[in-house]
């Protein structure tokens, strides 16, 4: 590998505790080190921002209902204009897709951004082969899969018993057959009800035929991811999702977290994370009255270090909705009468795609906007907090420089604000008039790297520029020292780096992509838990009575993640 010495940068790190000071950046064999030999390569950074490689901790890029996204919605192409540049000369493959982007696509612009880390958010136990090959064809940036656990018929059936062990061993072995990453929960029991025509709306609702509530549903799985000792926390939609006043529950569901970390014997810090929190902040009762309730749940937020959220910003697009909870997003089209469709996974999950426009002019929109926004900004604790879009559900990923924008510059805020048709209304509805704070480049960094490295169990090597870690480096053309007088600026500079360097080797120079397929990898946990006879008998049971493939095709080969990072863990018997 090339050596590199990024010099005279303005550094921004949480991990060496550098806020915007001068200092030269080493790289060597694809590590940050002390210094480099009279070889290396010098990149000026004079008059730059310099971090670390971006981490998205939740987004929808890989897997069958991305895939569906793209064969239902032809129409997502048309949207040339809102595609930054549209084909980009110095790439070998064609960019297509707006919300939701082709593969090749998907890591162009993730890395245009400075990001070199996504998380799947959903992977279909069923279906994880497809996911791990849309991930293998995704260029440049390193990715992981989130198993989805939240309706599985296994995972229901042991909890109501409270049989931990056995939901462990299960939850163990399913993470190593898909090659998974962590514990993914959405609408618990909700998405199973709706297999009967049904939903679970609140923690205490009953799933339909399995005697177990979604509350029961959380809290077992919660007690399964400490025992297992995985690195992420358990990965949390709580139910409910876009309702007007669903705040009691999502404050209800924070609780369960809260009632575990009091009597954690494993002493972890955080043990829950909240995704796209922005949906689960709402007051009022119905659509006339809907407000946000950004304040009763940053409240909440702040006192408890065991929770962590992202985002979920709205950016005002269409977009393409797309989630495992299928209720939800029949209730999405019979609000706006776009087409939808309805996937259902036999035991373990289903989903739905519904078209989506979040028109400034639309009340509730403006008031979602306005909301994501005041999550952030409430924040006490950067540490805790991380900015997506859910994309592409709020919007797609490529607008995360016009959600900085926001953050950084409260005159764009205002300006978006007074851009409302129902602009009076829409801030009698929420508090984000109220809220002068600017974030920092710095609390930047935090909300974009050091924050999801921690809560994905990766700040050892990701998320910082310290000594020995991995070499992931962005370097974005804005002096931090004379701050643009024009906000619009901040979107520019962060839609498209001066640098990248990815594991050590130059991907973008100059604001061109010249490396496309640079080493990546695949990070998945092995989590090694006391063998299990009848969890291994039951798992062989069920496969032969009720699914539609054989336990041997079902699981992953070792050939759909060629470079992997496995991450091995021991539980806490």
């Amino acid at each position: 590998m090339t050596e590199y010495l990024i010099k005279n940068g303005h550094v921004f790190d949480v991990v060496s505790g550098v806020k915007g000071d001068k200092k030269d950046i080493a790289i060597k064999d694809g590590k940050i080190v002390e210094k480099v030999s009279s070889k290396a390569k010098t990149v000026d950074a004079s008059g730059k921002t310099v971090m670390a490689g971006a981490l998205d901790i939740h987004s929808h890029v890989a897997g069958p209902k991305v895939n569906l996204g793209r064969w239902f919605r032809p129409e997502d192409k048309w949207f040339r204009g809102q595609m930054r540049g549209g084909i980009v000369k110095e790439t070998s493959r064609m960019e297509q897709g707006f919300s939701i982007p082709s593969v090749f696509r998907t890591g162009y612009c993730y890395g245009r951004m400075g990001y070199t880390f996504v998380m799947e958010a959903a992977m279909p136990p069923m279906y994880a082969r497809h996911v791990h090959h849309e991930i293998h064809e995704t260029p440049i940036i390193d990715e992981a899969a989130l198993p989805v656990f939240g309706n599985n018929w296994f995972v229901m059936e042991y909890l109501k018993e409270k049989e931990v062990e056995k939901t462990a061993a299960y939850i163990a072995w399913l993470m190593r057959v898909t090659k998974g990453y962590g514990i993914k929960v959405v609408n618990p029991g909700g998405t199973e009800a709706w297999g009967w025509g049904l939903n679970c709306l609140g923690i205490n609702d009953e799933v339909p035929y399995f005697d177990i509530t979604p509350g029961e549903i959380v809290s077992g799985l919660i007690e399964c991811n400490e025992y297992l000792g995985l690195p992420h926390s358990v990965h949390l939609h709580p139910n409910s999702l876009g309702d007007p006043g669903n705040n009691p529950v999502t404050l209800d569901t924070m609780k369960l977290a809260s009632k575990y970390k009091a009597n954690n014997k494993f002493g972890r810090e955080q043990v829950l994370h909240m995704t796209h929190l922005q949906f689960h902040s709402y007051g009022g009762s119905g659509w006339g009255d809907f407000c946000s309730a950004s304040k009763e749940i940053m409240d909440y937020v702040n006192k408890h270090p065991e929770i962590t959220f992202d985002t979920g910003n709205v950016t005002l697009d269409e977009t393409t909705t797309m989630t495992a909870d299928g209720p939800f997003e029949h209730h999405l089209c019979a609000l706006n009468h776009l087409k939808w469709c309805n996937v259902d996974v036999e035991l373990e999950t289903g989903s739905g795609v519904v078209p989506f426009i979040y028109s400034p002019n639309v009340f509730p929109c403006a008031v979602q906007w306005a909301t994501g926004l005041e999550l952030a900004l409430l924040s006490k604790d950067p540490m805790r907090t991380m900015i997506t879009t859910d994309h592409p559900n709020a919007g797609p990923f490529t607008r995360y420089p016009r959600v900085f924008k926001w953050l950084l510059s409260k005159k764009t805020r205002d300006e978006q604000m007074a851009a409302f048709k129902n602009s009076g209304k829409v801030a009698d509805a929420t508090i984000l008039n109220e809220l002068d704070r600017e974030i920092t480049l710095y609390e930047l960094s935090q909300m974009t790297r050091a924050a999801p490295a921690k809560a994905l169990g990766l700040s050892s090597s990701r998320g910082g520029l310290a000594v020995g870690m991995d070499a992931e480096v962005a370097i974005y053309d804005i002096d931090p020292t004379k701050l643009p007088t024009d906000p619009e600026e901040y979107e520019r500079v962060f839609s498209n780096v001066s640098y990248l360097f990815k594991n050590g080797d130059m991907v973008i120079k100059e604001g061109s992509i010249i490396l496309e397929n640079p080493t990546k990898m695949t990070f998945w946990v092995n989590a090694q838990v006391p063998d299990n006879k009848q969890v291994t008998r039951d798992v062989r049971e069920k496969f032969l009575r009720y699914y539609t493939v054989t336990q041997p095709n079902y699981e992953v080969p070792d050939s759909y993640a060629p470079h992997p990072h496995v991450i091995e863990t021991t539980a806490n018997v």
